[in-house]
């Protein structure tokens, strides 16, 4: 278990457990009992610049870019194995630490987590990395993929192992090493990730990790010896770290905040809506960057619409994340909570309540929402256009698909979304006139081999797919006179 071998006192640089360069530390708490379970280091600069310093060397040193593509990808296959053999103890640490009910734990920051070791393993053997090209004015030109470096991965709280494997398997398939910033909130799983890493016997400093606040996460995307940057936050933070890699012009990944609308067509199959409406907009307890929280209605079908929305709402079972048979879990912490309902609040001066809208009261306990449903919301109010990040939804009327694909783009966000019909390429028609980085009908569920990724203030660049790996190599032309 975490903690047997006192290594969460450590952190993890250069293949090893070391001191922190000082004695704070951040204190973990349940969020489904607020109790609190352990503590761990609060990482400080000299704790990041031994930890880039690690990557550096082993990037430059130690042979790892080197490698013939086949043996980094027998590495990345060690890797997953050995994470299999913790995965249990891996989804119940996340669950524990921010309140993801157990069944998601398993299934996202478990089994596709893992997963994504053996897809970029199995890509990363498939890529020429040398191509020759006809030159014009020499004999030909080499075209080579060259690792782009050290990587300074930021990584958020709500999904931690999933969203740092999207960071992690493309970057180690490519040849680079990485340091990685953990949320404070959770950390834990970082040190089962760790034990996987030794006993995979990858490379001293291909993988570091240091847990720290925003100002030190600062100072790790500013660092001199970073050579890109991939972030997974919100608009906010992604916003300054744009600003800080565009005067560096450091290479920059950004996977930010959203907004996104379910489109209700006339035609749509409301028990299709009812059977998939807790993963397009409740997954993770409302926690989740593409989550369908405005829905469009059209007014023919309005009332039975936000009745059928606010009767699944209602239905959903809230309770203890670990408990097998929980839907919708705590927010992650109690300043989380603090701020969700003090949208809820704004909400009830905005828009009619429909359903939820308070504490479970069954729940002595813990950090809980109650599935909330706002119905006759104007797109301009602050519920509609903010992100608000747990399981409150806005129910908004609309006229003609004309009217109802204006309403859908007027969002600062652009990430996700979902267009319901029993008339399929009538969605997909739809759907195409959505300015959003992807999009789902009837239901969504991001591919692992598909690229990820927003538009406007949903961020830059892609993640997943044969995109994310393209993004951790460089293009390097040899002209051979």
């Amino acid at each position: 278990m975490i903690g047997d071998n006192g290594n969460t006192a450590r952190f993890f640089i250069g293949g090893t457990w070391v001191e922190p360069s000082s004695t704070q530390v951040f204190t973990l708490v349940n969020p489904s009992t607020e109790d609190v379970i352990g503590t761990v280091p609060e990482g400080k600069k000299a704790d990041i610049d031994r930890a880039v310093a690690a990557a550096r060397k082993a990037f430059d040193g130690s042979g790892w870019r080197d490698l013939p593509v086949a043996e980094r990808a027998q590495a990345l296959r060690r890797f997953g194995e050995a994470l299999q053999r913790r995965k249990a103890e891996l989804t119940q640490a996340v669950s524990r630490q921010n309140g993801m009910p157990a069944w998601l734990s398993n299934l996202f920051e478990g089994d596709v987590a893992i997963s994504l070791l053996d897809y970029y393993a199995g890509l990363a053997e498939q890529q020429q990395m040398r191509e020759t090209r006809p030159s014009q004015l020499g004999r030909e030109t080499l075209v080579d993929r060259v690792p782009v470096g050290v990587i300074a991965a930021i990584v958020p709280w709500n999904y931690p192992v999933a969203l740092a494997m999207t960071k992690i398997a493309p970057a180690l398939a490519a040849g680079c090493t990485l340091v990685i910033k953990p949320s404070p909130g959770t950390v834990f799983d970082s040190y089962i990730l760790a034990e996987a890493v030794l006993e995979a016997k990858l490379p001293p400093g291909v993988i570091n990790w240091v847990a720290a606040d925003r100002e030190v996460g600062a100072y790790l995307v500013s660092h001199q010896d970073v050579d890109k940057v991939a972030f997974t936050g919100s608009t906010a933070a992604g916003r300054i770290i744009a600003r800080e890699c565009g005067q560096l012009l450091r290479p920059v990944t950004l996977e930010l905040g959203g907004k996104s609308a379910a489109i209700i067509l006339e035609d749509a199959d409301l028990d299709k809506l009812a059977e998939n409406l807790p993963m397009v907009s409740y997954l993770n307890n409302g926690q989740t960057c593409f989550a369908s929280t405005r829905i469009l209605a059209p007014r023919s079908r309005y009332a039975e619409i936000v009745d059928a929305v606010a009767s699944v709402s209602a239905q959903l079972n809230v309770g203890d994340a670990l408990d097998a048979a929980t839907q919708i879990g705590p927010m992650a912490s109690s300043a989380h909570r603090d701020r969700v309902e003090q949208y809820i609040a704004k909400g009830r001066d905005e828009a009619r309540l429909v359903t939820g809208g308070g504490r479970p009261k069954n729940m002595g306990r813990g950090w809980f929402v109650e599935p909330t449903v706002f119905a006759d919301v104007d797109n301009k109010a602050v519920i509609a256009q903010e992100e608000i990040f747990g399981p409150v939804l806005a129910i908004i009327p609309y006229g003609d698909e004309a009217e109802a694909v204006r309403i859908s783009n007027d969002s600062a966000f652009g990430l996700g979304g979902t267009v319901w019909s029993r008339d399929e390429a009538h969605a997909l028609d739809v759907a195409a006139r959505i300015q959003t980085g992807t999009i789902g009908i009837n239901g969504y569920a991001p591919a692992v081999g598909s690229p990820f990724g927003g538009v406007k203030a949903s961020g830059l660049g892609r993640e997943l797919g044969p995109e994310a790996l393209s993004g951790y190599w460089q293009l390097k032309s040899t002209y051979v006179m």
